[in-house]
């Protein structure tokens, strides 16, 4: 499944720290099924109460991440409405807060993923449960272990 491989794979970026860029192109695109899913998730992650994930959808500029992360969620906004708006600048900014090629190049593939992503659920009409607990309770699981081991059900309007 490309979500795990993506969110909950090895990689040198944490797995909340994915799962936010997720929770916040998400956030972008207007998808609230895959924003509460994935700010949830984010959330166990990194031991909040969702305070990061808010802080970020509300100014990622002065959210309580680092440096670094601040860069790469920049490029993530960029490659939300358009590849073709990153720029070099945009490059040099993260790999000058220490990012790694691999690190950006995995923060382009997480924001498009989940550009498609956000368009597929909402395409499909898909339910928005309002039920944070239920949010949670999935999170949970899915922060133990993986997407892979989940069966997607997005509720679907009939």
């Amino acid at each position: 499944m490309l979500a795990d491989t993506l969110l909950h794979a090895e990689s040198s970026l944490s797995r909340g720290e994915r799962e936010l860029i997720a929770a916040y192109v998400s956030s972008l695109n207007d998808c609230d099924f895959c924003h509460y899913s994935h700010a949830a998730v984010a959330s166990c992650h990194l031991g909040d109460d969702g305070s990061t994930v808010s802080a970020v959808v509300r100014d990622a500029y002065s959210a309580p991440v680092s440096q670094k992360m601040k860069a790469l969620l920049a490029i993530a906004a960029r490659v939300q409405r358009s590849g073709r708006d990153v720029q070099e600048s945009d490059i040099a900014r993260a790999r000058t807060e220490g990012a790694t090629d691999i690190e950006i190049h995995d923060t382009v593939l997480i924001a498009a993923a989940f550009c498609m992503f956000n368009r597929y659920v909402d395409g499909l009409g898909a339910l928005t449960p309002t039920d944070a607990a239920g949010y949670r309770d999935r999170a949970r699981h899915v922060a133990e272990h993986g997407y892979a081991a989940i069966v997607p059900q997005l509720p679907i309007r009939s």
